[in-house]
């Protein structure tokens, strides 16, 4: 089944892996291509009975509670990103040659001969806001655009929906990237590579293999992270079309084929006449929202992404500005006595929390949650000489007290042994008790939620709610 041969899929009998946002799709799709589909799943709860009677009275059959065997006379598996390479059922499928791709390589294959070209982005951290700046950018240059992917808009609904687009901001995850074999992006940008998911991919090696598959036949730049040498290594190891280049972006002065910044203004040094001479200017660093480090290196990766696709350089500057974050993103809550209260609740994991307190020189830090293996010694050794003091809250939050005594035994530190709905009101009472006038009261977990919330949104609208009542008593 290689990359076009598959143009008739009646009959063909294909199973599905996973139910949820793209199995269900997948499903719904490939049947009414007239595949025979076939959709199992490991659970079997409430939720998992009512999807599968939606797709049964499709004329698809679903198997719950069986995702381990392949089923008979399957030609080809379309697995939801989130299953393990591990499982029994891909062994059996290697067993059986049968192919595995996921719904990021369908929707890669069911693309129509004038598809739009994709400009693709995947990084441990970023990719969210990078991909909605760059549709934001291409936007702002009248492109019809939508960002997808891991986000947004299905890639399934993208490619094969009515509406026609020029070009598709993607991200990807790396989830997605593995089950991605044959997907040849226009440009694509890794931002960064920090452990994550080791648990799904088994290895460091694995993970970053998997997220550089992005690069794989990228046809004009492939775009990399200067401060980050792992993503470097990846493009010199991709295996690109003639006369793809290499492009790095910098919070420094950049160099030939380089974006940066000099004195507060993003340029390019990359998509310009004689570059080892000449820079565009493209915005200032105050037209990035909000304009800490981490995020406007987010922006000069879409910037580049944008400029690779041939995007003038206003474009840039107005599809910045008129980007706004989604929420719990180093998202601004409120100033109390003097103190600013600020909610990156999307901080799951050390190295967003590393940049994220990288923005503020002087912080009361509110941490804790479910570490999901990670270890906090780097993090508190490089952040603690900007800490005031340290709130803890949530499982393993003594994880990050041990990495404190090493690190910084003469930063305060309050650990909060609740988890109950009053805990968040705690713990930002207990900030700003911390607190003086000048400092940043700032929730960035380096930790999921799930502990003590559903999500990190809930954690973030717990953290603003608790603020919000402290402004009232204030």
């Amino acid at each position: 089944m290689g990359s076009q041969e598959v143009t008739d899929w009646q009959g063909k009998h294909v199973t599905v892996a996973g139910l949820g946002v793209s199995g269900i799709p997948a499903a719904k799709v490939l049947h009414g291509l007239g595949a025979v589909v076939t959709v199992v799943n490991d659970g079997d709860d409430e939720r998992s009975r009512a999807q599968a009677a939606e797709l049964e009275a499709l004329g698809i059959t679903v198997r719950l509670g069986d995702g381990a065997t392949l089923p008979e006379g399957t030609e080809l598996i379309v697995t939801a990103p989130g299953w393990k390479p591990d499982k029994p059922l891909f062994a059996a499928a290697a067993a059986a040659d049968v192919p595995v791709w996921g719904d990021v390589e369908l929707a890669w294959r069911l693309r129509g001969p004038d598809a739009a070209p994709w400009l693709a982005v995947t990084g441990t951290n970023g990719k969210t806001t990078t991909v909605q700046m760059l549709a934001s950018i291409l936007k702002a240059a009248g492109l019809r655009t939508a960002a997808v992917g891991n986000i947004g808009v299905s890639l399934l609904d993208a490619v094969l929906g009515e509406e026609r687009y020029d070009v598709l901001a993607v991200e990807l995850s790396s989830y997605q990237l593995h089950w991605a074999p044959s997907l040849r992006a226009h440009s694509a940008a890794v931002l960064n590579l920090a452990p994550d998911h080791l648990d799904w991919h088994g290895s460091m090696e694995a993970y970053a293999a998997d997220k550089g598959r992005i690069y794989e036949g990228n046809r004009v730049a492939c775009v990399y992270n200067l401060a980050d040498k792992a993503t470097e290594d990846l493009v010199r190891e991709a295996d690109v079309e003639e006369g793809c280049r290499a492009v790095g972006f910098t919070l420094g002065t950049p160099g030939p084929s380089q974006l940066g910044v000099v004195e507060g203004i993003l340029v390019d040094r990359a998509f310009v006449e004689n570059r080892q001479k000449n820079a565009q200017e493209l915005a200032e660093v105050s037209d990035v929202n909000p304009p800490a480090p981490h995020n406007v290196a987010n922006a000069l990766a879409a910037a580049a992404l944008a400029r690779a696709f041939g995007v003038p350089a206003a474009a840039v500057r107005d599809g910045l500005r008129a980007f706004t974050p989604d929420a719990h993103r180093i998202a601004h809550v409120a100033d109390v006595d003097g103190v600013a209260y600020v909610d990156d609740s999307k901080a799951t994991n050390t190295h967003a929390a590393e940049a994220s307190l990288a923005a503020y020189e002087s912080i009361v830090w509110i941490a804790g949650g479910l570490a999901k293996g990670a270890t906090f010694d780097e993090l508190v050794a490089k952040s603690a000489k900007r800490l005031r003091g340290v709130v803890l809250i949530g499982a393993d939050r003594a994880l990050i007290r041990e990495a404190l005594v090493r690190h910084a035994p003469e930063v305060p530190v309050v650990d909060l042994d609740r988890t109950d709905t009053g805990a968040m009101l705690a713990a930002v009472r207990e900030a700003r008790g911390l607190a003086r006038e000048g400092d940043t009261v700032l929730l960035a977990p380096a930790c999921a939620s799930m502990d003590m919330f559903a999500n990190y949104n809930k954690r973030g609208d717990a953290f603003a709610e608790a603020v919000r009542e402290l402004g009232a008593s204030a």
